[in-house]
């Protein structure tokens, strides 16, 4: 099966939020939304309708979660995910919400990030994060759905690791490339080699890796940072993956407009 080229989308409207995506030329998605109160039976319905409408497949469901949030080396591990204790229960009934909307909108699967995931199993706070993502899978799997954990504060090992503990067949691997690069926390193609076979779906996003211990490395167009996308599609084809690639650029405006078509041409020509 090819690997389709998607965007992600952002669910606003009630739902009818799909009118971008012919102007992309693009008919697959990964739905995203931060907002959990518009995680109701009628805002899905409308959100099935409007995409049917639009000739547009969500392939998944990005479910974002409550603030604080913090995107960098000093308060991320205490404000990201739900690997602070002090957020669990609140984030995880959120996750729960977003669950239920994924399966009333019939996509694959719910996609978050989990936070700064122990990198020491010996760590005792590693048992609880463990035990709350077989909760969150054991929740979707009731539902007919997969949980998909994206790439970002974790090492590639950390998080073979934990997939291997939660032992869960639902439960895979959203990866950005970008977020691997910069949190300076692996090499997206050699990454393959630890955790492709979990891979489900790809973020078409690149960075740079970062230039001091607090701060994050920079978002960049697709093509101008370090996650070489003709080498990492080469290997990604080679696993045998056939997820969708989905382009997120995380800036707003005209020019975010102007690189996702750039970064479709790109796409275009890598995928020959």
């Amino acid at each position: 099966m090819a690997m389709n080229i998607g965007v992600i989308t952002h669910l606003a409207n009630e739902g009818d939020c799909f009118a971008k995506m012919s102007d992309f030329g693009l008919n697959v998605c990964q739905l995203m939304c931060w907002d959990v109160s518009m995680a109701t039976r009628e805002i899905a319905e409308n959100t099935v309708r409007h995409a049917g409408a639009a000739g547009v497949t969500i392939s998944a469901f990005w479910g974002g979660l409550p603030q604080p949030q913090v995107w960098d080396f000093k308060e991320g591990p205490l404000t990201l995910g739900i690997v602070p204790v002090k957020y669990r229960e609140e984030r995880m009934k959120v996750l729960k919400k977003w669950a239920d909307f994924a399966g009333w909108i019939g996509t694959r699967a719910l996609v978050t990030h989990c936070g700064f995931i122990p990198e020491n199993l010996t760590d005792p706070e590693y048992d609880g994060v463990v035990e709350a993502i077989r909760e969150i899978a054991s929740y979707c799997e009731r539902l007919g759905i997969e949980f998909w954990l994206e790439t970002g504060q974790e090492t590639p090992v950390v998080l073979l690791r934990t997939i291997e503990r939660v032992g869960m067949s639902n439960v895979g691997i959203n990866l950005d490339p970008a977020n691997l690069i910069m949190y300076g926390k692996g090499n997206p193609v050699d990454a393959l080699d630890v955790i492709g076979k979990h891979v489900r779906e790809v973020h078409i996003k690149d960075g740079m890796y970062p230039s001091n211990g607090d701060e994050l490395g920079r978002e960049v167009p697709v093509g101008q940072g370090k996650a070489h996308f003709p080498e990492l599609i080469r290997r990604l084809r080679e696993i045998g993956m056939d997820g969708n690639l989905i382009i997120e650029r995380e800036i707003w405006g005209e020019q975010q407009t102007r690189d996702i078509q750039a970064a479709i041409a790109q796409l275009k020509g890598w995928l020959q």
